[in-house]
């Protein structure tokens, strides 16, 4: 019997939720796909590591309930998301103020009634000995009338369709909210802080368009966690593909527009390949891609047998007055993540860490949440030098999945540097691939993974 000319229609290079979605999307259409992974597991960057009953985030990047991708992605029906306790809480002048709606209430309707009620809410006393500043100044929002003008913004951006979200004029994020009317105060006590935690930038140097994008996800849905950690996501996607679509372990070395070659298994022959790797894999695959800067940052867990009492919050550091960005009490958001009578404390460090990052968290975290920390367990540090691509003004957030016919990209690199943005890249680039192919139902018989070459 003569050889088939191709072993599947479409081979993606990395199994990461980009090329895992795209992947859904493809065989969906009938179109045969094999998806080669070099890592023995899916998911790249959504990683989770077990310590003895804990379920420990490597990154741990914050999803929305209003990422539209969560709901179209095919495959995605299983997910359980356990959302935070609506807004947030923000540490400010040596005490924390919160900022979310009363339960039962969302999206930006949620949102504004957030940002009103913020003056009143209660304020918890720092406990003694913890080094916290006295308490003084105002809210974190500035005045009433700051107040409503964010609120005012809030509304409206939740309220904007991305289309013309993605058509305003283009400045650094910092930037674009002062030209925008909002106060200095409002920008730094509350924006700042919560754009850090949703994209990993302090400095505010994101485009305004992908930090409008966040904002509106916020204004319009609740900050939540995949229910057994960032993992539970890829992993979904994998094992809803047909038998077979998923190979780990198999390391590309190099890619056309017909075939990738890789090192185990010889050549594989198909009629378009997709490259879903991270941005520097892909450009090593394909010099002269463009390799974005990157985001570092620095997850922290810890572990206690007596939680602080911020519940299910998400606790936003607002005075930069130490190196946590933001953390939480994760097993009050998601109890699978921790054994039963025990807490686990996420907490986030962007960029560089200190030199002893654990000892500086500790006591940054004391005062964080008004109690000592000595006795906390330190479970891990996790420290990811090219965690999340910066999306610095200027940025396309729809650069181009087609290179040419038969050759594509996807990936968080492509589009924006969140999950939204890493499952709409695959969605984008199936649209184009079966276009391409002119795909209308089923097509060819995926062959076998070649057997592996001996060494």
């Amino acid at each position: 019997m003569l050889e088939p000319a191709y072993q599947a229609d479409v081979v993606i290079v990395g199994a990461g939720v980009a090329g895992l979605s795209a992947a859904h999307r493809l065989t969906s259409a009938g179109v045969t796909t094999a998806v080669l992974e070099a890592a023995h597991g899916v998911g790249g960057r959504m990683s989770t590591e077990k310590v003895d009953g804990f379920r420990l985030d490597r990154i741990g990047q914050l999803l929305s309930t209003a990422y539209p991708e969560l709901r179209l992605t095919p495959g995605l029906d299983g997910l359980v998301l356990r959302p935070f306790a609506p807004g947030v809480l923000l540490h400010s002048d040596g005490r924390r103020h919160r900022a979310g709606a009363p339960a039962g209430t969302g999206g930006a309707r949620g949102a504004l009634h957030a940002v009103r009620a913020l003056a009143s809410a209660p304020r918890p006393t720092v406990a003694p000995g913890t080094g916290a500043s006295a308490p003084r100044g105002t809210a974190p929002l500035g005045t009433a009338v700051d107040q409503a003008r964010l609120a005012a913004a809030l509304t409206r951006v939740a309220n904007t369709p991305i289309e013309r979200l993605l058509a305003r004029p283009e400045l650094p994020a910092g930037q674009s909210l002062t030209a925008r009317g909002l106060p200095s105060r409002t920008v730094d006590g509350f924006l700042r802080p919560l754009l850090a935690a949703l994209l990993c930038d302090p400095g505010l140097t994101t485009s305004s368009r992908c930090a409008d994008l966040a904002l509106r996800a916020f204004a319009a849905g609740r900050l939540c966690v995949p229910e057994g950690g960032a993992e539970v996501l890829p992993e979904l996607l994998a094992r809803t593909l047909p038998p077979g679509t998923v190979h780990t372990g198999v390391r590309v070395t190099s890619v056309s527009t017909r075939s990738v070659t890789t090192a185990e298994h010889g050549e594989f022959r198909c009629r378009a390949v997709l490259l879903a790797t991270d941005a520097r894999t892909a450009a090593d695959l394909l010099p002269g891609l463009r390799v974005p800067d990157f985001h570092q940052l620095t997850v922290v867990h810890h572990t206690t047998d007596e939680p602080p009492e911020t519940g299910a919050s998400l606790l936003l550091e607002a005075d930069r007055g130490g190196p946590v960005a933001h953390t939480a009490v994760v097993s009050q958001v998601d109890p699978s993540r921790a054994p039963a009578g025990r807490a686990l404390i996420t907490s986030t460090v962007l960029g560089p860490p200190p030199p002893d990052v654990e000892t500086a968290v500790r006591t940054h975290l004391s005062r964080l949440y008004g109690t000592s920390t000595t006795r906390w367990e330190t479970l891990a540090v996790h420290h990811t030098p090219e965690a999340v691509p910066a999306m610095r003004a200027p940025h396309d957030p729809r650069r181009p999945v087609r290179l040419l016919a038969g050759l594509y990209v996807c990936g968080d690199h492509r589009d924006t540097s969140t999950v939204q943005g890493a499952l709409h890249s695959g969605h984008r680039a199936s649209t184009a691939i079966l276009s391409d192919l002119g795909a209308t139902g089923p097509m060819h018989q995926a062959e076998p993974l070649p057997a592996a070459e001996a060494a």
